[in-house]
């Protein structure tokens, strides 16, 4: 797990040019605090930070591997884990004869390349964002891992292109590259309403994302040549009264299995622990390798939120110890400019606020933790998946009564009990279901944003991925869309950039390739049913995760944002930070103002409408303003914990 950064240019490298990236280097030292390294050519620069986990006395990038024939072919750097590397490397030595000199995974990636070319992706079990450099074509091949685990960013200006693990060290390379830094509209509008950017845009017109699943090549002066080389598909397989015992144990089985290899380190191995079946499988299942693991939560200083009393249950009844992060609301709004730093572009999801504390509580114990994420979209566990289930009787009626339904939505007052089961009911799939984000409506849009643009929609990002599964049910049509949309753009966004501020490498055993081969059979009755989501899972998880947690709703670390914006913890500070941004060509803070008000009286919950634009106006005020400076600590941890 490391930070790298590279710049391939048109017209060859310069002095210069080598110390502009080394400099953009201190960007990413939180991602990589044990080692630095850079390597350059007469075209191609590379640097990198090095968090060892793997083989940490030799595995050092930027790395040099090739046949024996010409031992130094390639260069490579590497961002990730590839959890199969032992059976890549046995293969690749019994099949080609490929010799390698250290223990690491990292020379498993390049032999994997030579040999098998940019098939090899294929063949990776792991998170990974990396960049090999052949010095014989003078080509470079880059790539991602299959659901987007790890980021690579990228830019392309006259001068070449650079990429790297943080948008940050590409701005800092923007005159190198030949880039502006003018924001993009439509990013904006898209971050609005989905509260958080899509792939492959960033808030940065001239920067990217390689988007999950995809590969790219490019030469000196070229453009990047992408290709998507892996499209998750649901391929559904029946369940039979004989063959349900036999399924669910292969899920179970895969599930162990990815866990296992997921254990695979050089460094102490935790686990993050919310209470619910997800996190609490992870755990359970890792307390195999490990009967020593230590689990991690955060709670808040706040009566009602239980998630702390639920995982300290969980980790008795598994034998793990148990550490508690709690959080009150001044330590949650002090440490919010840190967070957006860390994050390059806003995410409005306040889970990861909890994240970041549970992380840096987590890294004074351990170098690695294992989490839950991926098993709600691989499962179908969000309560929203219920949604067609109770929206049945509306696909009867013909277009004319779903207007009829529309227009009498319309006229129902805010609030009024069944306003919004006929508006959603009136719309079709691709028009209401734009994943978990529900933020703000086409009217409050216009009131908040200077420049908005009806023909920029969620559509505009959900159109292309909903044409993928025409002919699917319902249910895994938006597992299929949370996959593109929700799990990279919020979920893995926040679990690599807010564990990683805090130099701990999470693993997400769930979005491995093997699970989701038993994952992607799962039909429709066994995912979604009248009381209870995820039921093929719970199923499989029976004897392995404790009863009080395996028919749980799902947790996670949920945050009373609603009560601290209606009150003194946070109100007066979203107040002023709303009076302080200089984002009066961009929003109309009267307008969110009001908003704020309004949410204090308690007439309407806007806590997730104020807080996508809380969030902005901060990025905005550090990014662009330049007005808010965070308060970014030098990492100093051990090389090995």
């Amino acid at each position: 797990m490391c930070g790298l950064l590279g710049f391939l240019t048109s017209n060859g490298t310069t002095p210069d040019g080598v110390s502009a990236v080394d400099a953009a280097m201190h960007c990413l030292r939180h991602r990589g605090p044990d080692e630095h390294g850079t390597w350059h050519d007469d075209d191609l620069i590379f640097g990198f930070n090095r968090l060892a986990i793997i083989d940490i006395a030799h595995s050092h990038q930027p790395l040099r591997w090739g046949p024996p024939e010409n031992p130094g072919r390639y260069a490579l750097t590497f961002n990730g884990e590839i959890y199969n590397y032992l059976e890549l490397r046995a293969e690749l030595a019994d099949e080609h004869g490929a010799q390698f000199h250290t223990e690491g995974d990292s020379e498993a990636i390049v032999a994997a390349f030579h040999y098998w070319g940019p098939n090899a992706v294929t063949r990776l079990r792991g998170m990974f964002a990396f960049a090999i450099w052949d010095t014989d074509t003078r080509e470079l091949f880059v790539a991602r891992d299959q659901f987007g685990i790890k980021p690579l960013f990228f830019a392309t200006g006259p001068n070449g292109t650079a990429f790297g693990s943080e948008k940050k060290s590409l701005l800092e390379l923007a005159s190198l590259i030949g880039i502006g830094t003018e924001l993009d509209p439509r990013a904006i509008e898209h971050y609005t309403v989905l509260q958080y950017v899509p792939e492959p845009e960033t808030l940065h017109a001239d920067i990217r994302r390689l988007e999950s699943g995809s590969y790219a090549h490019l030469k000196p002066g070229d453009v990047p040549e992408i290709t998507r080389y892996f499209t998750p598909k649901f391929r559904v397989r029946p369940f039979t009264d004989g063959t349900a015992a036999a399924r669910y144990k292969e899920i179970a089985e895969a599930l162990e299995d990815s866990v296992a290899k997921h254990m695979r380190a050089d460094v102490t191995v935790g686990s993050f622990l919310s209470g619910g079946i997800d996190s609490t499988a992870i755990a359970a299942l890792a307390m195999r390798h490990n009967p020593k693991l230590i689990t991690f939560t955060t709670g808040f200083e706040r009566e009602g939120y239980s998630e702390v009393d639920v995982a300290a249950e969980s980790a008795a009844a598994i034998g793990a110890r148990h550490i508690v992060k709690v959080v009150g609301p001044e330590e949650f709004a002090a440490a919010i400019p840190e967070i957006v730093w860390y994050l390059d572009d806003p995410v409005a999801d306040p889970a990861l606020v909890p994240l970041y504390f549970v992380a840096k509580e987590a890294r004074k114990h351990v170098k690695v933790v294992l989490s839950g994420e991926g098993a709600d979209e691989l499962f179908g566990g969000y309560t929203i998946y219920r949604e067609p289930l109770s929206l049945r009787p509306f696909e009867r009626l013909t277009p004319g009564l779903r207007r009829a339904a529309a227009r009498l939505s319309d006229r129902m007052p805010e609030g009024r009990r069944g306003k919004s089961l006929l508006n959603r009911g009136s719309m079709s799939l691709e028009e209401r279901y734009y994943g978990n984000a529900r933020s703000f409506n086409d009217a409050q849009l216009r009131a908040v944003l200077r420049d908005f643009r009806p023909e920029w929609t969620h559509q505009d990002v959900t159109a292309p991925i909903y044409a993928q599964s025409e002919g699917w049910d319902p249910v895994t049509r938006m597992q299929h869309l949370d996959l593109f949309t929700w799990l990279r753009g919020d979920i893995l966004v926040k679990a690599d950039k807010i564990t990683m501020a805090n130099s701990l490498e999470l693993r997400v055993p769930f979005l491995d390739s093997e699970v989701f081969r038993v994952a992607e059979q799962v039909p429709l009755e066994q995912k979604i049913t009248k009381d209870t989501t995820k039921y093929a899972l719970r199923q499989a998880l029976e004897g392995i995760v404790p009863g009080h947690v395996l028919h749980r709703a799902k947790l996670g670390f949920p945050v009373p944002l609603r009560h601290w914006l209606r009150g003194p913890e946070l109100f007066d500070w979203a107040h002023q930070q709303i009076a302080d941004s200089q984002t009066d060509h961009l929003l109309n803070k009267a307008a969110i103002k009001d908003m704020l008000d309004d949410h204090r009286t308690g007439r309407t919950d806007h806590s997730r409408r104020l807080w996508t634009v809380l969030v902005f106006m901060i990025w905005h005020g550090i990014f662009v303003e330049e007005r808010i400076v965070p308060n970014i600590q030098e990492p100093a941890y051990p090389i090995s914990l």
